[in-house]
């Protein structure tokens, strides 16, 4: 493994709780990266524990919303990992900012491979929580890892549908993505002549005057002291804008109508994003033998950014639940 330059003061967006210890850890992948993670464990436990890896959103790092998932799925009795995820935060690869379908989902099978070898996990109780566009990869994961056995996706994107056909499906004709893999392909030029790679840019700042109610919302969250983090691509200069290039061109969740384990899709039906959600657990039970450990649960009243910090909303008892249940 890359050996890695960690943080190891507390730098993150939420309050260090006392009820779990927490340390730095890294993981190799299967394609050469080293993962940085955060690792929360409950407080005066012994035996082997339930685990669940925890990774999102999409360009946001493990001291945002991931690493406050973790530590309070940690403070319920689970050991956590919250990870940054290649060629992002503090994990390894070059160039930075770059994204890929299969790597991506590699990284949450290699968080998974970590934890099944740790001496006080049971590495027959492993699950995955994804939020935003890694609640779409913790889906594509779970229809390809049969070691996971409950998945949890929260107010998610499928990345390589909005790549593909732009937010609402309004991009979704042949001249629209010519046009878009015209231009990207023209950036991979100028990228080459240049030697470096440009950034797209994180959220928009200032805001628009007519900026959708959605921008405002991350706007609130990546920009701001509530959210905003040194390392994250969204409170910063973004992914390259070239990055999430070949996410348009390999679909992921093609067979996620043969996932057998557990899986709970939670979204806000005031979120732009509810769509993903609803598309996605439509497709994953039609035809779907195993559909009775599937859920979809709608939030009343939630936006999308609402599941990633807002306490008074997200619902960890009805995750912990879910994960009690299957995790068993």
């Amino acid at each position: 493994m890359e050996q890695l330059n960690l943080v190891q003061e507390w730098d993150k967006t939420f309050e260090k709780s006392d009820l779990v210890d927490h340390k730095k850890v890294t993981f190799p992948t299967r394609y050469g990266f080293t993962l940085a993670a955060d690792m929360y464990i409950p407080k005066n436990t012994s035996g082997k524990l339930p685990a669940i890896a925890v990774c999102g959103p999409f360009g946001a790092v493990k001291e945002q919303c991931s690493g406050l998932y973790a530590q309070e799925l940690a403070k319920r009795g689970y050991l956590t990992v919250a990870f940054d995820p290649s060629f992002t935060g503090e994990s390894s690869g070059t160039p930075r900012y770059m994204a890929s379908p299969d790597i991506n989902t590699e990284d949450f099978q290699a968080a998974v491979d970590f934890l099944s070898v740790q001496e006080n996990v049971d590495p027959e109780r492993v699950g995955i929580l994804g939020i935003c566009g890694w609640g779409g990869l913790a889906l594509n994961t779970a229809c390809l890892d049969t070691r996971v056995k409950a998945t949890v996706s929260m107010t998610m994107y499928d990345m390589t549908r909005v790549n593909a056909n732009g937010y609402f499906d309004q991009g979704d004709n042949e001249e629209a993505r010519f046009n878009n893999r015209k231009n990207l392909n023209a950036q991979r030029l100028e990228d080459y002549k240049n030697k470096e790679y440009k950034l797209g840019g994180g959220v928009v700042d200032p805001l628009p005057a007519d900026a959708p109610d959605f921008l405002k919302d991350y706007h609130a969250y990546y920009k701001t002291p509530r959210g905003y983090h040194s390392r994250s691509l969204n409170s910063n200069g973004g992914w390259n804008v070239t990055g999430c290039m070949s996410f348009m061109n390999q679909p992921i969740l093609r067979y996620s109508n043969e996932i057998r384990n557990a899986v709970l899709i939670i979204h806000g039906d005031k979120a732009h994003s509810y769509y993903f959600s609803k598309d996605a657990y439509k497709n994953m039970i039609e035809n779907n033998k195993y559909k009775d450990n599937k859920e979809l649960m709608t939030i009343p009243g939630a936006v999308h950014t609402d599941l990633y910090d807002n306490m008074k909303v997200i619902p960890f008892d009805k995750i912990d639940t879910f994960f009690q249940t299957y995790l068993k």
